[in-house]
């Protein structure tokens, strides 16, 4: 047994049983210390008064210095009872102050190790470790705190016995940087990154708000007939600095999030390190990628940006600024750097997307003026009740909006059907198109509501093991003709079977022909 501290970098780390770093103690009482003098300020000084008044001061505060004994003493008992081991096989951990727990995860499962600091811990050289793996919705490993050294040593040793499963398989080569944010992407990130979609928000919030706010403003002017003037001219401006204030709030906190982001990979894996305030690190296996999704927003489209997500089957580690099981593999490049990157990982290709019938075009305008209609209904029925500034019928012209809203959503949708994968593409505020590789696809459902049933639509979803599933963000084909869905699911079943085959051949021939190069006594090569 040895403590969390490295005291060699050549100290063996298979087969050996480890506890955290020392300096875990105090981080973790420190931690739990802060949250209850928080609570101690809210309701400590009455809670106080009334225990004093009962049991006299003394007493009272012989009470909170058990407390914080306590509070010390459960650290102390968590470091002493908490110890993991690397075997070639598993990575094994024994915890619980109370109750123990003895849990083996297999290496095989393992689908991202991720490492997270933030300013005390690296002023302490200490990190946290998550393990995920597939499926999980929390982090199935969770290392509160190790050394530095020592995570970055857990992280290569079970990302290479993952993949070889063997102890002594070789170190895999070196790293190549396939990605690097520039300062001028940083800042452009920091721009584009604002969700457009609470613009319509701030505006109706300003339109209801504003003049109420204008009317409080100065009682003297009010006086003089002042009002309408001030609410047309605050309203505007309100709302101009609420969503320039979201905007550069939203854009520094991405800013922060995404600073030094670094990909770099192997034949076998990629891994990424970002962050200013907290700093990630974290690996994604390319065996356990379960579908890519090239993401752009309105903005980052009208300048010829994009970003790109990587989703496996665990719920993906790093932190803040990851998407449940996504990771981004490029926060924000140009379009052809993103889909350059795409194609080195799964060979996509040029495709043509099928875009949905027009008639589904139609649908989306007549869903549109519904809206605005029930819109318009809801403000005459407040203005009716307690008054509007405002005349209610005007909310009538978004009905302009109505056509090129629904002609823009229509355009931005489509899928496409590939040698090797099938690809959606959805959202015109947030485009984002999804490649699914066959072999990766778990189910093939589709589905139409009763208003799709009207126009004679459906929608065909691709399942894979990604947890992004289980919130519903799977690849979609929306709105396609009814007839076609239904060859497109039985098309995507159909390829599924004929590449789960070809893989089970391919990886068939790799094992005889490495068992042939051993048995003749040949090193054996990748393929």
């Amino acid at each position: 047994m040895t403590d969390g501290g490295d005291r060699s970098r050549d100290e063996r780390l298979i087969g050996r049983a480890f506890r955290l770093h020392p300096l875990s103690i105090p981080y973790r009482v420190l931690e739990q210390g802060l949250g209850l003098a928080f609570v101690l300020l809210v309701v400590g000084a009455p809670a106080f008064g009334m225990v004093a008044n009962s049991l006299g001061t003394s007493l009272t505060a012989v009470l909170g210095a058990v407390l914080v004994v306590g509070v010390v003493g459960y650290g102390v008992a968590y470091y002493r009872r908490f110890e993991y081991e690397l075997t070639a096989d598993t990575f094994d951990i024994r915890s619980g102050v109370f109750a123990r727990r003895d849990r083996e995860i297999p290496l095989r499962r393992i689908q991202n190790v991720d490492i997270s600091q933030n300013i005390v811990q690296r002023a302490l050289g200490i990190a946290e470790v998550r393990l995920e793996t597939a499926g999980g919705s929390t982090s199935e490993a969770h290392l509160k705190f190790v050394s530095v050294t020592r995570a970055n040593r857990l992280q290569r040793e079970i990302s290479r016995l993952s993949r070889a499963g063997d102890e002594q398989s070789p170190e895999p080569e070196a790293f190549e940087t396939l990605f690097e944010i520039s300062d001028r992407e940083l800042g452009l990130l920091a721009v584009v990154s604002t969700d457009l979609r609470i613009i319509p928000a701030l505006f109706l919030g300003a339109s209801l708000f504003a003049p109420s706010a204008a009317a409080m403003f100065d009682a003297e002017m009010l006086l003089y007939g002042y009002q309408s003037v001030i609410g047309a001219v605050l309203g505007p401006l309100v709302t101009l600095a609420g969503i320039v204030l979201v905007g550069l709030l939203y854009g520094a906190l991405n800013a922060t999030l995404y600073y030094g982001f670094t990909l770099r990979g192997a034949a076998d894996e990629l891994r990424y390190e970002r962050g200013l305030l907290q700093k990630y690190s974290g690996t994604i296996p390319l065996s356990k990628i379960q579908s890519l999704t090239v993401e752009e927003n309105v903005l980052a489209r009208a300048i010829g940006y994009a970003s790109l997500e990587i989703e496996t089957a665990g719920q993906s580690g790093g932190g803040e600024g990851n998407q449940g099981s996504s990771q981004s593999a490029i926060p924000l490049a140009t379009r052809d750097r993103v889909l350059e990157l795409t194609n080195s990982i799964e060979p996509v290709g040029d495709v043509g997307f099928e875009r949905p019938p027009k008639r589904a075009r139609q649908r989306y305008g007549v869903r549109y003026a519904a809206v605005v209609v029930i819109l318009t209904g809801v403000l005459w029925l407040v203005d009716a009740v307690v008054g509007l500034p405002f005349a209610w019928w005007l909310a009538l012209g978004a009905l302009v909006l109505v056509p090129p809203a629904a002609h823009l959503k229509w355009r931005n949708r489509g899928y496409a059907v590939g040698e090797n994968h099938v690809l959606t593409r959805n959202g015109f505020w947030v485009r984002q198109t999804k490649i699914v590789p066959y072999y990766r696809v778990q189910t093939v459902v589709s589905s139409s509501t009763v208003f799709q049933r009207r126009r004679r639509l459906a929608t065909v979803t691709i399942d894979t093991a990604g947890a992004r599933s289980l919130v519903g963000n799977d690849a979609k084909a929306v709105d396609v003709d009814d007839v076609t869905a239904t060859q497109l699911r039985e098309g995507v079943s159909g390829n599924l079977y004929t590449a789960l085959r070809r893989r089970r051949h391919d990886e068939g021939r790799r094992r005889r022909f490495g068992d042939r190069r051993q048995s003749s006594g040949e090193p054996v090569a990748e393929e």
